[in-house]
Order: C-alpha cells, then sequence, then structure tokens
C-alpha cells in the first residue's frame, strides 16, 4: 500500500514542458562551480516496463549517490504518510458530494478496490484515486523509481529525498478538497475509461522522451488536478528544489530523479537550474 501511494503521487505530480526542441529524459548538470559532474533524469511512477536505458545506467555508474523526490528508504515515510492522508477540520468524501453521486463513487469503489466509501470517507480524495492506478494499466505496475533504487542498492550508494511525504501531502491541502472530489466523482461515472485512455497516451509519449509534447498533453487534460493546478503540483516544489539540488550535487556527484513534468516549461527545473548558473544538457 505504501508503494502504491508513492507512485501514484509521484505520477499526478509528474509531467511539463522543456525550453528546448531536445528530447532527452536524462541531462547533465555542470558548471557553477561543481568538482564533479551530476545528471537529472525525467520519470514516470507508473508503468508496465520500467527498465532503464544504457545512458541511465552509464550516469549512474558516474555518480555516488541517488536522490528521488522522496526518501524511500526512510523508516518515518508510513508514519508521515498516514498522518497526511486524511482531510483536515472534519471533512468528508460524502460532505463534498450529492447524496446520488456518493452511492455511485461507493459502489465504484467497492467493484473496484473492495472497499465501500464509508471506510474511505475520510481519506483525501486524491489518496482514493491514487490506489486506482493499477486498475488503469494491463499489467504489473512498475515504477521507475523502484528500478533506479535497485541499481543504487547494487551499488551499495545512498538514496535521499529532495522533499519529504509531509511536504508533499500538504500539497493536497492547497488543492481545494472539492476539485479531488469532483474528479473522483468524474472517474467514478466513466468506470476509469478516460483515465485509462490519458494515462495509455501519456506511457506512449514518454517513450518518445519529448517533454514538450508531454507538457502540451498535460495541459489539455480532463482532470483538472494535473491542468489547473500546476502552480501547486509543480512550480513552487520546483522552486523550493533548485537552492536543495545545488547543496546536494556540490557535495556529491548525484543522480536525481524526478517526475518529468518537473524538468520543462519557464518554471522547470531545467530552466531554473540554468538561472542559478548551470549549465544543463541533454544526454542522447
Amino acid at each position: 500500500m505504501k508503494k502504491l501511494f508513492i507512485m501514484a503521487l509521484g505520477f499526478l505530480f509528474g509531467i511539463s514542458s522543456a525550453q528546448t526542441n531536445e528530447k532527452s529524459l536524462l541531462w547533465k548538470i555542470s558548471g557553477n562551480g561543481l568538482k564533479h559532474h551530476s545528471y537529472l533524469y525525467g520519470t514516470i511512477h507508473v508503468t508496465c516496463d520500467a527498465t532503464l536505458p544504457e545512458k541511465v545506467k552509464n550516469a549512474l555508474d558516474k555518480t555516488d549517490q541517488l536522490c528521488l523526490e522522496l526518501d524511500m528508504d526512510d523508516t518515518n515515510m508510513q508514519t508521515e504518510m498516514m498522518s497526511g492522508m486524511m482531510m483536515k477540520n472534519g471533512v468528508t468524501m460524502q460532505s463534498l458530494a450529492s447524496k446520488e453521486d456518493f452511492e455511485i463513487v461507493d459502489a465504484f469503489l467497492t467493484k473496484n478496490l473492495g472497499f465501500s466509501a464509508k471506510m474511505l470517507n475520510t481519506l483525501k480524495p486524491f489518496m482514493v484515486s491514487a490506489m486506482l492506478y493499477p486498475k488503469m494499466i494491463s499489467c504489473e505496475m512498475q515504477s521507475v523509481e523502484g528500478e533506479l533504487m535497485k541499481f543504487a542498492k547494487e551499488q551499495k550508494e545512498e538514496t535521499i529525498g529532495l522533499e519529504t511525504v509531509t511536504e508533499q501531502l500538504n500539497v493536497f491541502d492547497a488543492i481545494p478538497y472539492q476539485d479531488q472530489m469532483n474528479e473522483l466523482v468524474k472517474t467514478a461515472k466513466n468506470d476509469l475509461d478516460k483515465d485509462r485512455n490519458e494515462l495509455n497516451k501519456m506511457l506512449e509519449l514518454y517513450k518518445t522522451e519529448d517533454v514538450e509534447a508531454m507538457y502540451t498533453f498535460t495541459q489539455q487534460s480532463e482532470n483538472v488536478l494535473i491542468s489547473k493546478f500546476d502552480e501547486e503540483l509543480l512550480n513552487s516544489r520546483n522552486q523550493n528544489w533548485i537552492a536543495r539540488i545545488s547543496k546536494i550535487a556540490d557535495n556529491k556527484a548525484t543522480f536525481f530523479g524526478v517526475g518529468a513534468a518537473h524538468l520543462g516549461g519557464e518554471k522547470g527545473v531545467i530552466n531554473l537550474l540554468r538561472k542559478y548558473g548551470f549549465t544543463v544538457e541533454p544526454v542522447h
């Protein structure tokens, strides 16, 4: 369950544009006084095939530690996650939906998860939506982060995180619970058809390494949690990460793996790192 929530969180946080026509998910970070190169890689957290390309393995060989959005080896992760999953101030999913819509969601969750909506009533609706990702793909769900962690463990290298679970889950207190519930109702009414179709298209785009196309696709998403709240999901977090990335890379050659959405756009990690004084180049 913990792994599912982490991958699903990552998927929602994970896809935007690049200020370049270069098609690459892997970027070399240098300059700005760095004594050694680091690498930045755009990941996707829900996939059927998380096989790492050779260029990624080569970059991992050249670095000394792995840094993901979250430190997934943190022993406190589960405790933080449990405390951040609940809505505040006594809000429930039932209070955010009409009686008819709540009954639709209840039947839908019972069929797909084996849990009544009443059992999950106090969870943030996004967290409930996150539990549905395995139902959206016709395979056993894998994550790129999981493969990166396997590689790091084989090399006996440490895995660290750019932010805490609490910081990540707090985003879903900034996004109105009503909008989250509205999306869950939509998902229940179309029985995952639109969500499944959108995810499959994104998986195909990810294979092309065209982050600009991925950005355009997400801006057109019918899921308002992706298309409407990019400031909360992406931009503010990107800005918070830059000083942290700089400090980590200055200390040790690091392989950074973050959701592909965070790479691009004017307020994306690539552009912000360049403004901070780093040279960021695509690796082919």
